[in-house]
């Protein structure tokens, strides 16, 4: 049973293709449900990725449609979150706004104005030690895992977009934020995005993911798709390499439940 549940619609301004777009991609690949999780609306807008708050009722219209046009096709209700300390709140609020079948977590942000995946701010790579970037980046990762908000926790080292690593054994970064996702009991993503970006490698690495299968925590396999051509976009490479490192369940999501499907 395979399942993409991130993917994106035209609202958060840097995607394109109407859903119906990617419902039909899915079928074609031969995905049995998919979900949409466009990134969440701020209080106050840091960036142009993202809906705008009124927007948030029509992307909500948006995947009821699809709904319609697609009455024997599961189709999941979610939305991305930023997670930025001091904004749980918010995220508590937009929980409550809609019927949700999951939301995600998401790292974009070390500070609040710097997202460390944006090309805009790629300049601030080269103003930061690498050592800072990655422990500051991690450390809210845990924070995130925490804070208990979520379903599941998006691209785990999309710090490494850019190919921009430190030297050596790279868990001493990571190791404390899998010990919070497995005390939370979160979900991660394993995310084929990162095969789309300079570092050419999916989200998380397998020494991640292998630190990940000993603590026992369970996984999901999505795209972030931002166009209907990346709707499954190299499963086939993500199901070979989360089965070799020992996985033989992934999660699907529905009205915020999480349940184990085995890997066929």
């Amino acid at each position: 049973m395979r399942t993409d549940y991130h993917m994106h619609t035209p609202l958060c301004g840097h995607a394109v293709g109407a859903p119906r777009d990617y419902v039909l991609a899915a079928q074609k690949a031969g995905l049995v449900e998919i979900g949409f999780s466009d990134h969440n609306p701020m209080p106050t807008q840091f960036d142009e990725w993202r809906m705008a708050p009124d927007q948030l009722p029509q992307y909500v219209d948006l995947i009821s449609e699809a709904r319609r046009q697609f009455p024997r096709y599961p189709i999941r209700l979610g939305l991305e979150c930023d997670f930025i300390s001091g904004y749980e709140g918010h995220i508590r609020k937009l929980a409550e706004s809609a019927e949700w079948d999951y939301l995600i977590g998401s790292v974009h942000y070390i500070t609040p104005r710097w997202a460390v995946d944006s090309p805009t701010h790629l300049k601030s790579w080269l103003e930061h030690p690498l050592e800072e970037i990655w422990k500051n980046y991690f450390d809210a990762y845990a924070r995130m895992a925490e804070s208990c908000l979520f379903d599941f926790l998006a691209h785990p080292d999309l710090v490494k977009k850019y190919g921009q690593k430190p030297a050596g054994d790279l868990s001493r970064f990571y190791h404390d934020a899998l010990d919070a996702v497995a005390e939370a009991g979160a979900t991660l993503e394993v995310s084929t995005a990162g095969l789309r970006k300079d570092v050419r490698e999916i989200y998380p690495s397998r020494d991640f993911l292998e630190a990940a299968h000993q603590r026992h925590i369970p996984i999901v396999i999505n795209s972030d798709a931002h166009a209907p051509e990346e709707v499954a976009y190299e499963f086939n490479r993500a199901y070979d390499l989360v089965r070799e490192v020992g996985y033989t369940e992934v999660m699907r999501f529905e009205k915020r439940k999480a349940q184990p499907v085995e890997i066929k």
